[in-house]
């Protein structure tokens, strides 16, 4: 599908997932969350709607089928995508939005069993311990702090309520739209986020969108490099049979994003803070194996 060489695909899928949390503070001082998010998510829809065709990818044949992918896209790109980029808006630190976004394996291994019948091991429970008492280590020392490496609570708040759409989405789409072409489901998905955050724009944005280079350069990247590249990315490696790999290389991107935020905006990460996430990492990594 990618004119590229296999051995590259990986470190460039890891580079381009984290540069989302990245474009979120990027963009925050041009454009409001929910007018950004809306003109993102239509965008998006539009270029993976023109792919699946030229390319022939195969549409649900039901009613059903466009029901199941549009309301996981609510959860996954609508919710969850307006969630980061409001509490990115409002203060939370790129790397720490990412780590939290991280966490979404973990809750989705807790709720597997209750939800989707599936047995949670020993090893698993591991994970997800580790997993999260990582984050409290990088989230308590900076919850509520009014210095400039604080975390504001409600940016946190919504980040985690993010994380918990992503979750909702994710287990959705385990349960409902297993066995759909992957390209026309991803499609499908942003025209159900768009169905939200579009009204969600005019209800709740301020509709400011200043149109300087900085903020069209931003959109661009959002809509081109970081979805529909990291979603043909993503479709390559799973095509190449490394379902298992793609999981291992998202425990990859919390860092680095991590990195990109401090090189880019200065925010940074305390010793203990860095432990953290490492643990937290190692937990997702634990959590997810096999």
């Amino acid at each position: 599908m990618l004119p590229l060489a296999p051995a590259l695909i990986p470190g460039l899928f890891v580079l381009i997932w984290a540069t989302g949390f990245v474009a979120a503070r990027f963009v925050a001082p041009h454009a409001e969350a929910f007018t950004f998010v809306a003109i993102r998510v239509v965008g998006v829809a539009l270029v993976l709607g023109g792919l699946a065709r030229l390319l022939g990818a195969r549409w649900p044949r039901d009613r059903a089928g466009w029901l199941h992918a549009g309301l996981a896209g609510v959860l996954m790109q609508g919710v969850y995508v307006i969630g980061v980029f409001w509490s990115v808006q409002h203060g939370l630190p790129a790397g720490i939005a990412a780590l939290v976004g991280s966490l979404q394996p973990l809750l989705t291994g807790m709720l597997a069993g209750p939800v989707l019948g599936e047995r949670v091991s020993r090893r698993r429970w591991l994970g997800i311990a580790a997993g999260f008492s990582g984050a409290l280590l990088v989230l308590a020392p900076k919850v509520g702090a009014t210095d400039s490496a604080g975390i504001p609570v409600p940016a946190l708040a919504a980040c985690l309520a993010a994380m918990v759409a992503m979750t909702g989405g994710t287990l959705w789409q385990k349960r409902r739209g297993g066995g759909a072409d992957l390209l026309s489901n991803a499609a499908i998905q942003f025209v159900g986020a768009a169905c939200l955050a579009v009204p969600a724009a005019f209800l709740f944005g301020s509709g400011h969108f200043d149109g300087s280079a900085p903020l069209w350069l931003g959109l661009a990247w959002s809509i081109l490099i970081n979805s529909v590249a990291g979603i043909l990315l993503l479709l390559a490696l799973i095509r190449r049979g490394a379902v298992a790999g793609v999981a291992a290389l998202l425990f990859l991107v919390p860092p680095v994003s991590a990195v990109m935020a401090y090189g880019l905006f200065g925010e940074a990460l305390s010793p203990v803070q860095m432990a953290g996430m490492a643990l937290a990492t190692l937990g997702v990594a634990i959590a997810s194996r096999g």
